[in-house]
């Protein structure tokens, strides 16, 4: 299988990164150790290279109408250079998939899907744009996209000229160093931070000059594995792990990103909207393992003596010195904050606490 590669992957390969495979892509998953660019995002600035993600523009007459249809949430609501969290349902209500939309403008919208979605993502809308005057363009391999994270990067990019005043999960065509660019305010670490789509002729310059601006700020490029972490101690999803196809956006504890009152049908909305009433089946937990052993994904987890359930996501917490999970257990009363579980590790079964979603204090919400 030919592994793709983003046009940064030679910077990447020069700094000395460990590369692996990723969603069918050849990319950095650490160049020093994880920790350490786990906690330089924390405390200061990283630069990720996240453009192995997906970017599919939105255009026509029936745009929203046809937004309206495949996902849950209320696209009318959504302004003007603003940016919305929503999934892309089946028929059944499972996700295919994690998305994040902005508006750009009248009838033009922006999707940024997961690496491993983009192809299903696009054949999906294709077959739900029937009936619609609509434009699905998968602009993926035209585009770059970087992501400036942690409390110093908004001080960072304005040393290069980001003269825009954006609050969180806003978008806006800006210039950076005399390049034009989107530049939104959102991100994957739980940190304040900025993601930055250009066009793949100015990505290498654009990686060298935040580079090199970012040096007083202490700045690192971060790879995969402190992506993972970093997203892990704020609790959100990775497609594959904690969402899949056979997971209502509700189990997955995501019911803050379900609008009640929309009014618009879409596909899967008979069975969320029951689910928001009277739960899903299954429900997503926050659990800190009681000694030293990682609970990783798909260990089974017991509650009482029996097979309650299992963990999504696992590791190091680097912040909170412990190891942490996430884990789909039966939705039941019963198994609460504070309520004792148990991790299958090697053939025996360690104690864990149920514990408060996200593991941390996200800082990712900015008004200016």
């Amino acid at each position: 299988m030919v592994v793709k590669q983003t046009i940064l992957h030679d910077k990447h390969v020069k700094l000395g990164a460990k590369m692996v495979d990723f969603a069918g892509w050849h990319m950095p998953v650490q160049y020093i150790s994880i920790v350490d660019e786990h906690n330089t995002v924390r405390n200061g600035v990283g630069l990720f290279d996240v453009s192995h993600m997906g970017e599919v523009f939105i255009s026509g007459k029936d745009s929203l109408e046809f937004l309206q249809r495949i996902v849950p949430q209320d696209i009318s609501k959504l302004e003007y250079e603003k940016a919305v969290y929503c999934q892309l349902p089946n028929e059944n209500g499972g996700v295919l998939d994690d998305l994040i939309i902005y508006k750009l403008g009248i009838n033009y919208y922006l999707i940024i899907c997961n690496a491993s979605g983009v192809e299903g993502d696009v054949n999906w809308m294709a077959i739900n744009a029937k009936g619609f005057d609509v434009k699905i363009d998968n602009q993926s391999h035209n585009y770059s996209l970087l992501a400036v994270q942690g409390p110093k990067a908004d001080e960072l990019l304005r040393t290069m000229g980001l003269d825009t005043v954006q609050d969180s999960f806003t978008i806006k065509s800006a210039k950076i160093l005399d390049r034009k660019m989107y530049v939104s305010r959102t991100g994957y670490t739980g940190e304040d931070g900025y993601e930055l789509l250009v066009e793949n002729k100015y990505a290498e310059e654009l990686w060298d000059n935040i580079l090199e601006y970012g040096k007083p700020f202490g700045i690192k490029p971060i790879g995969l594995g402190a992506r993972d972490t970093l997203r892990l101690e704020a609790a959100l999803p990775l497609y594959g792990n904690d969402l899949d196809m056979d997971t209502t956006p509700v189990e997955a504890g995501l019911s803050w990103s379900l609008p009640r009152d929309k009014k618009e049908d879409y596909n899967g909305k008979s069975v969320i909207m029951d689910q928001l009433a009277n739960g899903g089946k299954k429900k997503i937990i926050g659990i800190k393992m009681l000694d030293k052993n990682i609970a990783r994904h798909e260990y089974e987890v017991y509650f009482n003596g029996e097979k309650a359930g299992h963990i999504t996501s696992g590791g190091i917490s680097p912040v909170l010195g412990c190891n942490i999970a996430m884990a789909y257990v039966k939705n039941i009363k019963e198994i609460c904050t504070g309520s004792i579980v148990q991790v299958m590790i090697r053939e025996k079964l360690h104690d864990a606490e149920v514990i408060k979603r996200p593991f941390i204090n996200k800082r990712n919400k900015v008004r200016n």
